[in-house]
């Protein structure tokens, strides 16, 4: 089984690209699993981004890992040897490394330690959607969402640098085994193009 993970900030590409990919011939032979949130039936239910503990930031793991569990379960009953993650275990590490960096909750290596003992998809390749920050503010205005929201925490400047490190600079690797940047300040729809593209290469 080659499981492939898109990563990257909100706002990236990442849905447009798994849209994408489901009406393709790639996307017809490959379980393919939508982001931890819209596994979510209501949307009070989804834990915050911006936790106000240590606590908070461990349960809301443990809530995706949840989920995590489904798909690993959906996964493997598909009998599909490509599976395709619309986000991965490494979201949720990325977001308490930020947490970490910001707050000094100092759960990161905790969840690390978390996996050891839980049933995960861990990708074999990642492709991490790299988009400056001005481009992706730019994407959610065009998309009506600032309005309504004019705070966006996954927005913030502290949050998007340290997220991004945990992928790109940081010493201690994610959990795939082998991640990939592809630069996506483009179009989405050309992004999901240039996906659809890396992913068939891979999946050969």
């Amino acid at each position: 089984m080659l499981i492939i993970a898109l990563e990257g900030p909100s706002y990236a590409g990442k849905s447009t690209a798994i849209r994408h990919l489901r009406h393709t011939a790639l996307g017809s032979r490959a379980f393919v699993s939508d982001c931890y949130v819209k596994h979510i039936a209501h949307r009070d239910d989804i834990p915050p981004v911006r936790t106000d503990s240590a606590a908070a930031q461990l349960a809301a793991f443990e809530r995706f890992m949840e989920i995590e569990a489904t798909r690993v379960a959906e996964a493997a009953a598909s009998g599909r040897q490509l599976v395709v993650l619309d986000r991965s275990v490494d979201t949720l590490l990325a977001h308490a490394y930020a947490l970490d960096a910001l707050f000094e909750y100092g759960v990161h290596h905790r969840l690390r330690g978390r996996l050891t003992t839980l049933p995960f998809l861990r990708p074999d390749r990642t492709l991490y959607l790299d988009v400056p920050a001005e481009s992706l503010h730019l994407r959610r205005k065009t998309a009506g969402h600032t309005a309504a929201e004019s705070e966006y925490f996954l927005h913030e400047p502290g949050f998007l640098h340290h997220a991004r490190d945990y992928f790109v600079h940081t010493a201690r690797r994610p959990m795939t085994r082998e991640l990939t940047v592809l630069a996506a300040d483009a179009d989405p729809d050309e992004v999901a193009r240039a996906v659809e593209a890396v992913v068939g290469f891979w999946a050969r």
